[in-house]
């Protein structure tokens, strides 16, 4: 893939991960092209590579637009998520060091003055689990779905302000004490809780939003 295309590539990801390009959004070749100053060809082959990752669709006659947020999408994401991150906090018991555990003692406090510094910290925490379990392509695996879980939250929670990040960080912090004492089935059920906890917000949430597809 060349420079630019992987620039156009990279740029339209991430505004449709961060929902500046919202679910439903129609995404037109020619305004994309204009928007990012390149010509069709790099948007086109985004777009392909963007389908393929289910982040766009064919909309018939009418090109591409951003694929929307389905409830069953969101139960595949966290039900992947507790597959994913119960693994690793097995793993993490089993090969990390203690130097590797104590690591994880900065994730212990966080700034909640937005939910997107939050939201920021809680990728943190969860890439560097993914990282201490030793596997590449599981810690790889982990990154992307915490960016579909991301736009997910954004999407369904875009009315939270601050209060809310007291338990998900009180969560994190019960997580890290089991991680610690090598405790691999209690950081397993603490994770299960975890994501359960916002299983629940997420789809009081979307169920409400108009652009669930």
């Amino acid at each position: 893939m060349s420079l630019v295309r992987n620039k156009i590539f990279q740029m339209v990801r991430s505004e449709i991960l961060s929902c500046e390009l919202m679910p439903g959004m129609e995404l037109r070749e020619a305004d994309l092209a204009k928007r990012y100053g390149v010509s069709k060809s790099p948007v086109r082959d985004a777009m392909q590579k963007l389908e393929f990752e289910g982040l766009v669709e064919i909309e018939p006659r009418r090109g591409h637009r951003v694929r929307p947020i389905s409830v069953k999408d969101a139960e595949d994401i966290l039900d992947l998520r507790i597959i994913l991150d119960t693994g690793v906090v097995k793993r993490i018991v089993e090969i990390a060091s203690a130097d590797d555990l104590s690591s994880l003692d900065r994730y212990r406090t966080a700034d909640m003055s937005s939910k997107e510094v939050f939201a920021k910290y809680n990728r943190q925490f969860h890439t560097a689990l993914a990282t201490l379990s030793g596997n590449l392509r599981l810690a790889e695996e982990c990154r992307r779905v915490m960016e579909f879980y991301g736009r997910l939250c954004i999407v369904s929670l875009s009315s939270i302000g601050s209060g809310p990040f007291d338990q998900p960080l009180a969560d994190h912090v019960q997580i890290i004490d089991a991680l610690q004492a090598r405790n691999a089935s209690k950081a397993a059920k603490l994770v299960r809780a975890h994501i359960d906890t916002s299983r629940a917000q997420i789809m009081r949430g979307l169920q409400s939003r108009p652009i669930v597809g």
